[in-house]
This record gives structure tokens, sequence and C-alpha cells, in this order.
């Protein structure tokens, strides 16, 4: 084989990325700025903007002892960043790449197919290995530097050129066409990359700040009732397929019998688990949410087991994305811990030994958190038990692009099919309890899920991007007869269901409901908003 100098296999690397890992961005583009002359030369000056732009990365990472380890990284990152493009129409953001790392084997099966095998294959092994082959020129270490400081200079100067000779479509495309360049493999993905490992370096050197210390349970001394909440934490649940919200299919036929609040007009703080679990639970509201700053400081949990509530979280998904990282925690994603398992652990078997959890508490409050599996994609078909396949025919397959819409459709309901199930067996275990505390379940979602609308799927899109289908959750509340009408009216609930709220009012929703007194509670974010009502009988 040829000797190859370390400027040209960089070189080679990003315009054999740049023009077989791109065809999401090309799409795209096309979609935006449909195919003729003049936007054929716009498309070429982009592709080597993009291009030129991977370089620079590449010649900042590459080095003599590098070189061959990150090309051949970043044509597998390529590569598998290509396919999930291609298939679901994602970008690979920060938030994107934080679910890939929190992400658990299981979660990543379902992912795997035959196409992700020929992409990786084709766009990574094999260029790979040619450029792991390559026996690359050895110069001097000064002029090794020279050479790159060259590559540097000469691809910063190809973008000036570029913006200077196309400005006015660059004005365009940068302001009014701002997702396009999401989609540019890879320089946006290395781009987030870079900026999602700057942010996790800055929160691991934040001092962790304590909040609400002045929390207490208000008044509990004096009327005696015990509380017992289950929030349940739903995943990729969309508010549209809800009956109990309209929906034309019935997809919640237990929980319509009950006394539930289906709340229809609720927004998510963002697109990802990552980002909506930890802001669910965060004090800070979504415009000034930041993960780094969430991770640093107490959550609803934390306040709430320092003013004396018992409180657990349950996880038949990934993680608690960091949220119950100082409280009581079970994973039921094994059979060994899960009782109710098949193709896999199923969200029912959360339920398993809670009442044994709730009789073995006698005093205080009690908050239990339970984070399903839920809807979980792109292998809707394994998310219910085979009793639950009421809409047929469905997609059972991880390859959605080999499915019809309604095949898609058909196992996604089937999957809020089953959710309505796993909500109807919680409150019936709230009714028993119901004697003995003011008993109350709170279902809401952390985002919603695209199901080929638009050409997308899945979720993750950049929130000012994504679809309502992405971003339009369900919010479900049941409380017991027991709960004083002071306290929660069912009636006025329900004539609010259809006010616009967020995950922003989760927050001060739960430390309603528990009369918590502490400064940093907001009674005007509060959905129930009981406790001014509360406050202004009693005076």
């Amino acid at each position: 084989m040829k000797p190859v100098s370390q400027t040209i296999l960089i070189v080679l690397t990003a315009i054999f990325v740049m023009a077989f890992g791109n065809f999401a961005f090309l799409d795209n583009f096309l979609d935006a700025y449909p195919l003729d002359w003049k936007n054929a030369i716009y498309l070429v000056s982009v592709m080597i903007l993009f291009a030129t732009v991977a370089i620079i990365f590449l010649s900042l990472l590459c080095y003599r002892h590098t070189i061959k380890p990150v090309l051949v990284t970043v044509l597998l990152l390529s590569a598998l960043a290509a396919c999930f493009m291609d298939s679901y129409n994602i970008v690979v953001d920060k938030s994107m790449i934080d679910n890939i790392l929190s992400t658990n084997l299981a979660e990543s099966l379902d992912l795997f197919n035959f196409r992700l095998v020929l992409y990786v294959l084709l766009l990574g092994v094999v260029p790979g290995f040619f450029i792991y082959r390559a026996r690359i020129i050895q110069v001097p270490l000064r002029q090794s530097v020279l050479a790159r400081l060259k590559l540097i200079g000469l691809s910063f100067l190809t973008i000036a050129v570029m913006l200077f000779a196309f400005g006015d479509f660059y004005s365009s495309f940068f302001r009014e066409h701002k997702p396009l360049r999401y989609y540019a493999n890879p320089a946006y993905y290395m781009y987030s990359l870079a900026s999602y490992t700057s942010r996790s370096l800055a929160s691991s050197h934040r001092e962790f700040r304590q909040l609400a210390l002045d929390a207490h349970i208000m008044g509990r001394d004096n009327d005696g009732d015990r509380e017992l909440i289950i929030l349940v934490v739903g995943e990729t649940a969309r508010a549209d397929h809800f009956s109990l919200n309209g929906y034309v299919r019935e997809t919640n036929p237990l929980l319509k019998k009950e006394k539930v609040i289906s709340f229809h007009n609720i927004w998510s703080c963002g697109t990802s688990t990552a980002i909506s679990v930890p802001c669910m639970f965060s004090a800070l509201p979504q415009a000034e949410f930041d993960e780094s700053r969430a991770v640093s400081m107490d959550n609803l949990l934390d306040i709430a087991q320092r003013a004396g509530i018992n409180v657990l979280w349950l996880d038949n998904n990934s993680t608690s994305k960091g949220v119950a990282a100082r409280v009581p925690y079970e994973s039921y994603r094994t059979p060994d811990v899960n009782p109710v398992c098949d193709v896999e652990c199923r969200d029912e078997g959360m339920l398993a030994r809670l009442q044994d959890y709730i009789d073995s508490h006698p005093d205080g409050d009690i908050l239990i958190v339970l984070h399903q599996m839920g809807n979980h994609g792109p292998a809707y078909y394994k998310r219910y038990p085979k009793q639950f396949e009421r809409f047929t025919p469905v997609c059972h397959t991880n390859e959605l692009e080999n499915c019809t819409d309604e095949e898609i459709t058909n196992a996604y309901d089937n999957g809020i099919l089953y959710t309505d199930y796993f909500l109807s067996r919680v409150i019936a275990l709230l009714k028993r309890n119901s004697p003995n505390f003011e008993a109350g379940m709170i279902y809401a979602s952390d985002h919603g899920e695209s199901l080929g609308e638009y050409g997308l799927y899945l979720h993750g899109l950049p929130y000012f991007m994504a679809p309502d289908a992405q971003k339009h959750v369900p919010l479900i509340m049941w409380f017991s007869d027991s709960f004083d009408q002071d306290e929660v009216d069912v009636r006025t609930l329900q004539a609010s269901v259809g006010h616009h709220y967020s995950h922003d009012n989760l927050f001060h929703t739960i430390l309603g409901l528990f009369e918590m007194e502490t400064q940093i509670y907001d009674p005007s974010l509060d959905i129930i908003e009981h406790r001014h009502r509360h406050l202004a009988t009693r005076q």
C-alpha cells in the first residue's frame, strides 16, 4: 500500500463521511431547497463547508499516535449516526448523546437490526480497515505541526470563501433553516460531543446546593391524616393517543371507569428522558433548566425526604437519570426482582411488593415514584403482553421503515392500552389503602413520540424544532374520597383540564399535595392550588 500523509488521510475521511453518511442531510436539504441548478451549487457549497468543519475537528485530534484510533472511531460513530438519522430522521445533539450514554443494554438491543449492521460494516468497518492498514508517512514534529497549521488555516479560508461567495444564501440557511445543520454528519455530532463533554466537566466541579432547608409538613399534627401519593412517570406517551383526551380509539377502557382527571393541554420540558425526567423533579423551570445545574442541587425527592416523607423510586426503565441518587431506589428490569416478566419485565411487576413497603412504614407520609418502560420505541411490539394486542396488524420489528403507518400506530396504541391497565392497577392499590391514607395517583409522561408524521420517528429532536407529537403529553390524576375537598376539589380540577400546563407545574403540585411549607413553593404553579384556598378557608 502506498504511503499516505496524515493530512490526506484526514481529508479523505471527512470527504468519505460527508459523501456517504449524509443522506438524511441531503433529504432534508432538498425539502427546503428543491433541486435546480442554483440550489445544486448551494448544496455543493454546504457539503464542502461541513466537510471542512469536520477536517478542523479531526486536525485537532489526530496526531502521530492518535490518528488511526481517532479516524476509525469517527468512521464507526458516523456510520451509527447515519443509520439512525436515515432510519428515524433524528439528530445527534447533546440530549441524544446523553440518552445514548444512559441507555442500558436491553434498550440498545431494541435498536439493533440488519440495516444497522450494513451501515456499520460498509461505512465504518471497511473504510476503517483501510485506515488501520495504511502506511502513514512519518515526518519530523516541526514539519508535522506546520502541515497541520496549514490544513487548519486552509480550512478556515475555505469556510470564509464559502460564506463570502454565497452570503445571501447562508444568511437564509442559518437563520431560516437552522435545523438543517443538525443533520450534518460528522460535523454536528462532533460539536455536540465536545459541548457535552465541556458541560459534564463543568457540572463535576460545581458545588452541590441544598434547597428548601425550611421545608416542613404544614398542619399535619392537627389533622392527623397521612398521605400516600404514587407518581407514575410515563415513557414516550402522546396525549393525543389517549381516548380520555378524545382519541378515536378506545385506549383507556379501564381508566374511563374511574374518577380520573385527564388534563389534555400538557407540555413536556424536553423531548428525551435524559432532559425531561430531571426537569420534572427540578425546582428550575424549563426556561432556566440546565442539566449541569439540576444535577448539582436538591430536587423534589430530596426536599420531600428531608421534610420527613418516606420516598421510594421503583424503576422499570433504564435509570432515574440522577433524580433518585439520594433516595431509596430499586430497579425492576430483571426477573430476579420483577415477578412479571416474559419477553421483557413488565411495569406491572413494580406493584408486587408495594403493599409490603406501605405496611412497613406506619408513620409519615409516603411518596412512591414508578418509572415505566411504557411505550419506549422503536420496538413497540415488545412493550405489552400478548393479550393486549388488540389493534392489528402490528409492526413486529424495530425497523420502522419496513412497516406501514397503520402497523406502527397499532403497536404503539397497544402499549397505551397496557399503560391503561397498569394505571388501573395502581388505582386499585390506592383504593385498598384509602381507609388509612389520603391516597392519590399522578401520571405524567416524560415526552411524546413521532410515529412517522413528517417523516419523523421516535423522539429527541431539539425542542424548538420538535413537532407537538414529541412534546404534548398526558397528565392524569386520581384521588380517593378520603381526601378533604378543601385540599383536592375534583370538580374544580375537572373544569380546568383544558388549561395550559407543563412539567414546570409538577414540582409545586406535589409540594402542595403534601401541604409542604417552604419558601420555594409557588402556589401559582400548583395545579391543584389547594393550599391558598385552604388557608383562605382557615382564615
